[in-house]
């Protein structure tokens, strides 16, 4: 499969026929008819990209896609009969990776989603995620349950390295020539401190998700499951 697609529209007919035409491109598809069920099948399923139309009963798409982003960035491509452009700016600063007025062309849409999940699929490659723990490369940034967390040049460099290499063991040494540079000429203690701090900055992060392990006679690694 490439991915899975959730589908959150009433009129099962527009349904159905975008469910065939995603399914026959390689995608796993699920179905929502109700607003009210949007949110819940969306944690239960964990999609890969969600088709949300506007106009649903119980609740809307607007306030579903507030949701969605509140939880993360998984793309969201909105229906809707509204085809003016002030709803499609709406859409898209709203958080909306996309927006396809009615009527449309089912293969349409299964080109929207694919060129959506290819440019999320780009965008990826800068962001790990641990659990709560949300890794950005590109911005050198480190957040945990949403919090940014604050650390220092140097330990966010090692941070990022541990974290560019998950379940890697590494040597103090090897640490030291990666983050700190070949021509560093202190003491390997700085090693053991940098973790020290990291640790405390990290220390409301669920063990169950991942940790900064000490390898005995080795060295170190960000173990994950």
């Amino acid at each position: 499969m490439s991915g899975k697609v959730m589908i959150v529209e009433d009129e099962m007919a527009i349904s159905q026929v975008l469910r065939v035409y995603l399914e026959k491109a390689g995608y796993e598809t699920v179905l929502v008819a109700d607003g009210a069920r949007a949110l819940p099948t969306f944690y239960e399923e964990n999609p890969d990209l969600v088709l949300l139309d506007v106009m649903l009963p119980h609740r809307d798409g607007w306030a579903i896609l507030e949701d969605i982003r509140a939880e993360g960035q998984c793309p969201v491509i909105m229906l809707t009969a509204l085809g003016d452009v002030e709803y499609r700016v709406d859409g898209l600063s709203q958080g909306a990776d996309d927006y396809i007025a009615k009527p449309f062309e089912a293969v349409e849409v299964v080109a929207r989603v694919q060129a959506v999940l290819r440019r999320s699929a780009i965008e990826d490659k800068d962001l790990k995620t641990f659990g709560s723990l949300q890794v950005d490369f590109a911005a050198r940034r480190i957040s945990l349950g949403g919090r940014e967390i604050e650390l220092t040049p140097r330990d966010m460099s090692l941070l990022l390295f541990l974290a560019e290499n998950p379940n890697r063991a590494f040597t103090r040494d090897e640490l030291i020539e990666h983050v700190w540079g070949w021509d560093y000429d202190g003491s390997d203690r700085a090693v053991d401190l940098s973790v020290k701090r990291i640790r405390q900055a990290l220390e409301d992060w669920p063990q169950e998700e991942g940790e900064i392990k000490t390898m005995r006679g080795l060295g170190y690694q960000l173990s994950c499951s």
